[in-house]
């Protein structure tokens, strides 16, 4: 009987077929170029945004940055105050965010009996669920009317008031319900699940030993979550805000809806305001200049980078705490 000689066995096209038959060479294939898709759609992104607004770039150069003015009728584009009420409006919102969501997962990772964890996250996380215009619309005909515009008059009253004991010129009027306020409350309420989503997987990945050790020293629970649970995963804990953040700064809908869409410098948060997206979103369909379509293009660009070095450093804080620990408690 003739034997099969071993270079015939040994072949690259033999050993491309094995391959092939276990799946292991089509799967990285696959994943690789996904991934370099992903990678080159967000690279297009980019350079789309950079050509397309090079108009407003060559002639006003950084002026556009630094610039109150918002013309189009004039050919003029300063986005200043799209810039300051894009970061008003995220501030505020996450300010508020933050405490509740911060609260929300000690609460379901340390204190929620097993039997509530599960629900009670998932009624947290359909919040995130919920379209950005079902939160404008509920915002500017129910929220705001019922609990804004009463707790601005109310602050209004309290520390707006030049002749108070306690002045805060952001917090003077006039005051109409919407502004960069109820902006922020609204965006609180929509970053509140990401927020406490991100922040429950970090407090997870904290190891048992470190809660163990902190209760064999005679600490109280309270303590070990102060003093032991939130320390170890801060670096996570602040991934999530700043992918809270990112998403506050990228809302579009219900921040048209609530923030009064003022191109002008807000001088006090109570006031009406303008963000980067709602400019985009309000005035690209009646962009009639190239000069006025390569401005909103440059507004674009801006946001795009911000969004994106938010997300990657984020990312890259939640996973400085994930490798401390790769076993997640369940």
């Amino acid at each position: 009987m003739t034997s099969i000689p071993a270079s015939v066995v040994r072949s690259p096209s033999a050993r491309l077929g094995r391959a092939l038959a276990h799946g292991d060479v089509p799967y990285r294939l696959i994943t690789v170029a996904a991934s370099i898709v992903l990678i080159l759609l967000v690279v297009s992104f980019g350079l789309m945004l950079w050509i397309t607004s090079a108009p407003t770039r060559t002639q006003f150069g950084l002026q556009s940055l630094i610039s109150s003015d918002w013309n189009p009728s004039g050919e003029i584009f300063g986005s200043l105050p799209f810039v300051v009420g894009t970061l008003l409006t995220s501030l505020v919102g996450l300010a508020i965010a933050l405490p509740f969501s911060l609260s929300i997962a000690i609460f379901l990772v340390e204190l929620c009996p097993p039997r509530l964890r599960g629900p009670v996250g998932t009624m947290v996380e359909l919040l995130a669920a919920i379209p950005s215009v079902v939160y404008g619309l509920w915002g500017l005909f129910a929220f705001i009317p019922a609990v804004v515009k009463p707790l601005g008059d109310f602050l209004l009253k309290l520390l707006g008031t030049p002749t108070n004991f306690i002045y805060l010129p952001f917090l003077s009027g006039p005051f109409f319900g919407t502004s960069i306020f109820a902006s922020g409350v609204i965006l609180a309420i929509m970053v509140v699940p990401s927020i406490t989503a991100i922040t429950r997987d970090v407090l997870l990945a904290v190891p048992a030993a470190q809660r163990e050790a902190s209760f064999a020293l005679g600490a109280t629970h309270s303590e070990t979550i102060s003093k032991v649970i939130l320390p170890y995963g801060m670096s996570g804990i602040l991934g999530a805000i700043i992918l809270g953040l990112g998403r506050a700064l990228g809302e579009t809908m219900a921040v048209t809806m609530t923030v009064g869409n003022v191109s002008e410098l807000p001088t006090s948060l109570l006031n009406p305001g303008y963000t980067m997206s709602s400019v985009i979103a309000n005035e690209w369909g009646e962009a009639r200049s190239l000069l006025h379509s390569s401005a909103l293009l440059e507004i674009g660009l801006m946001l795009f980078a911000t969004s994106l070095l938010l997300n990657v450093l984020a990312r890259l804080l939640v996973w400085s705490v994930s490798r401390k620990n790769p076993d997640q408690r369940g």
